[in-house]
Formats: structure tokens, C-alpha cells, sequence
């Protein structure tokens, strides 16, 4: 005699059902964590608050703590825009959210096309390929915080390359990033690239080892170069992993904190600061200020998941 074997649609309706308490209690977490932050970045509110509704409807400040915000030039300053239209003007801000988006813009830009660039080579089936994989990815599996002091160490114009250089007799060789106002972005962008590049080639290589033969045999049949099959045909094919790596990739950006305190811990001054930095440094003292500081944080986050969100849902249309 068989068993019974049951109703494959049942059998979905109990797993989702299961699902259902854990899948809402991380919804309302996430959903009561945000809507804290948004509620009290309106508020005067220094030390942590009760959760009550007394402690909004007291401390209640409207756009203060914005206003104060966009104000301080530890947050950003741009005095060259009031300059618009004078020979003098140049596009000029500094700050923790300038130079967020300094490191976000060229980290981005830079670490995606570099880790495609690697990508394609592994793809081409080379010897050695377990080897240069776990080179490119071993960065990625450090900390953080050890990268930050690593590059630190080679930044440094006492001890690092410049001295190293110099000490070989190329006493001209300049490369004290770390101790230049204008240039210390950069140097956090150079390790934060160091870092993530191998973890971009490991997303594109899935993507490119994803392609069926079949479309190369073909491309090459109809006489069509390697670089325009790249740039034609691979490269749309493979846009749901190039929005995934950059919604990452943009995230991890905006989150920026470890590799700011281990290599400048925002200096020289505050030359390199971040608003995550500014945001922990303002928790404990000025809580509101804080949260109307994660909440910018938070809207453009939601602004670099819309491409993705536009991909999820043109795919389900």
C-alpha cells in the first residue's frame, strides 16, 4: 500500500505560513527601527528616548536639526556655489557628506569596471585560474580595520612608501596622501578599491561563466569582434548583475566608517570625514541632531536602490 503524498500546493501554504512570524517580526523591526529614527530626527531629544509618544510631542523641534545640519560645515559647506556667475566660481565642497559622495562616486565607478576588467580575464580559462581567483579575492576577506591600518602604514610619509623611496635615494618622491587636506579621499578611495575589486570580479565572473557558449560560437560565426560582442551583446545580458554589484557595492559606500577610522580617524582635522563617522560621534551627546543624519543617510539609500527596484519589478511585469 502507498503513502499518501501530499498536496504539493498545501505543501507550499504550510512553508509560507511557517515563514510568516520570522518574515514579520524582521519587517516590524525594520519598519519600527525606520519610522524611530524619522519620528525623533525631529526632535531636540539629546539622550536616548522612552519610545513614547510624550517624549516626540515634548522635544518636538520641526526641521531644526535639518536646518542645523546643512548649516555646519562639518556636514558640508560649498562656499564657491554663492560664487556662480563670477570669475572666481569653481565647484568646490567639503564635509562628511561631500566626501562621502566623493568616495562613493569614484569608488563605484572605478571598482565596477576594474572588477569587470578582471572578470574577463579569468574568464578566458587561463592556467592557474584557482590561484589569481583567491589572490583578487583574499582583500575582500580581510577586515576592514586591518586594511585601514595596512594602507595607512604604506600612506604615511614617515615610515611608508615615500620614506621607503626616499631612503633608496629618490629623495623628490612625494606620496604623503594621508597628511594632504586635498588628497586624503583619495588615498581611502585607493584602499577601499584594494579592497572590493576582487569581490565585483566574483559577482561579474558568475555573470559571464552564466552566458551560454552557444552565443559566442554565434557572435563569432557573423564575424563580430570580441569588443563589440562585449559591449553588445554581453554586457545587456548581464545588467541584473551589473544593478545587484551596484546596489552593493553603492551601499557599502554610503556605510563607509571603518576605513576612515583606521587609516585617518578623519583628518587632517576633519578633511576626511564621513556621516557615519559624524553620526557615531553625535549618538551620545546630541541624539537628534544624529538621527536627522542617518535619516539623510537613509533617503539615499533608497535612492540607490531604485534602479534595482525598477529591475525586480520591470522583471515581474
Amino acid at each position: 500500500m502507498s503513502l499518501d503524498r501530499p498536496n504539493p500546493l498545501f505543501r507550499n501554504l504550510s512553508s509560507k505560513i511557517a515563514s510568516l512570524p520570522m518574515m514579520l517580526i524582521v519587517l516590524g523591526v525594520f519598519v519600527g527601527g525606520t519610522a524611530w529614527t524619522v519620528l525623533f530626527s525631529f526632535t531636540n531629544i539629546k539622550v536616548l528616548p522612552l519610545f513614547t509618544p510624550s517624549d516626540w510631542m515634548d522635544h518636538y523641534s520641526g526641521l531644526a536639526n535639518y536646518q542645523r545640519l546643512f548649516t555646519t560645515d562639518r556636514w558640508m559647506s560649498c562656499p564657491a556655489i554663492t560664487k556662480i556667475g563670477t570669475p572666481d566660481w569653481q565647484f568646490s565642497c567639503t564635509g562628511a557628506f561631500p566626501n562621502m559622495v566623493t568616495y562613493a562616486i569614484l569608488a563605484i565607478t572605478i571598482m565596477i569596471s576594474v572588477g569587470f576588467l578582471l572578470a574577463v580575464f579569468m574568464d578566458q580559462k587561463i592556467r592557474l585560474e584557482g590561484m589569481f581567483r583567491t589572490i583578487y579575492l583574499y582583500p575582500f576577506a580581510l577586515s576592514f580595520i586591518v586594511t585601514g591600518h595596512v594602507w595607512a602604514w604604506i600612506l604615511s610619509p614617515e615610515y611608508g612608501l615615500q620614506a621607503a623611496v626616499r631612503q633608496l635615494g629618490w629623495t623628490s618622491f612625494h606620496f604623503g596622501w594621508i597628511a594632504d587636506r586635498q588628497m586624503v579621499m583619495y588615498a581611502i578611495v585607493l584602499a577601499g578599491i584594494w579592497q572590493g575589486s576582487g569581490f565585483v570580479m566574483a559577482l561579474m565572473l558568475a555573470g559571464l561563466r552564466g552566458i551560454d557558449d552557444e552565443i559566442w560560437k554565434a557572435a563569432k560565426v557573423d564575424g563580430i569582434s570580441t569588443w563589440r560582442t562585449y559591449l553588445q551583446i554581453i554586457l545587456p545580458m548581464m545588467k541584473p548583475v551589473m544593478v545587484t554589484t551596484f546596489v552593493i557595492v553603492a551601499s557599502a559606500a554610503v556605510r563607509i566608517y571603518d576605513l576612515v577610522l583606521a587609516i585617518t580617524d578623519g583628518g587632517p582635522g576633519i578633511s576626511s570625514d564621513v556621516p557615519t563617522r559624524y553620526i557615531y560621534q553625535n549618538f551620545s551627546a546630541n541624539l537628534g541632531q544624529s538621527l536627522s543624519a542617518s535619516t539623510v543617510l537613509l533617503v539615499t539609500m533608497a535612492v540607490l536602490l531604485i534602479p534595482w527596484i525598477r529591475m525586480e519589478f520591470g522583471k515581474k511585469g
